[in-house]
């Protein structure tokens, strides 16, 4: 199958590295487009980076000011996103959502679930524990959303040795890069339309 131009929406809730990754990533700019970054703040640090790429913002939310998921999933449709790609979006999706883009919404989490995964497991939360753990590696993880925290089927893991580190920060950076890298692979692999779901696996060729 050949390479199409894969429209994207990514949510973000931070600073937007991994945003940032997607739009420096050379392997995939000719590939992927992203048409909308979306956040659950009226003023997300990543929106910025969004800015200087001329792509369309939306904070979503039930506060003043923030459009709701029903507002949200039309303007996503008039812009025809095909994937959804959560990047550091602390809020679970509603289910109505969540339903009409069933098997279009991944997420990256930092590290190798279904270990380390869960409600509150995010950011330096889940370094935290892991480091605590005495765990000697760590890594992240590439998976399809659903109606849970970190449950949805495991695209993709890559795993770093973390056995000499001194600090849950050290395993942040580390495990940083390796989301650098396999986040754009992902969404390469994608728009090639080489990732299926096997029975109960999920296939990358």
């Amino acid at each position: 199958m050949g390479i199409f131009i894969l429209r994207i929406a990514v949510f973000v809730s931070g600073r937007g590295s991994n945003l940032k990754a997607i739009l420096d990533s050379r392997d995939i700019q000719e590939n992927i487009e992203v048409k909308a970054v979306v956040s659950d703040k009226i003023d997300c640090p990543a929106f910025s980076i969004a800015q200087k790429f001329s792509i369309l913002t939306f904070s979503v939310g039930n506060k003043i000011g923030f459009m709701n998921y029903e507002e949200l999933r039309e303007s996503l449709q008039s812009l025809e996103v095909e994937l959804i790609v959560l990047a550091g979006y602390l809020k679970l999706i509603p289910n109505n959502f969540l339903s009409f883009y069933k098997g279009k919404i991944i997420n990256i989490h930092p590290a190798l679930l279904p270990s380390f995964g869960g409600k509150g497991m995010y950011g330096i939360n889940v370094h935290k524990a892991v480091f605590e753990s005495s765990a000697k590696v760590s890594g992240a993880t590439v998976h399809f959303v659903d109606e849970t925290y970190d449950t949805g089927k495991i695209i993709m893991q890559r795993c770093i040795d973390i056995s000499d580190v001194k600090s849950p920060e050290e395993i942040a950076d580390r495990v940083l890069n390796i989301e650098h890298e396999i986040l754009p692979f992902v969404l390469n692999k994608f728009a090639e339309g080489k990732i299926k779901i096997v029975g109960k696996r999920v296939i990358i060729n």
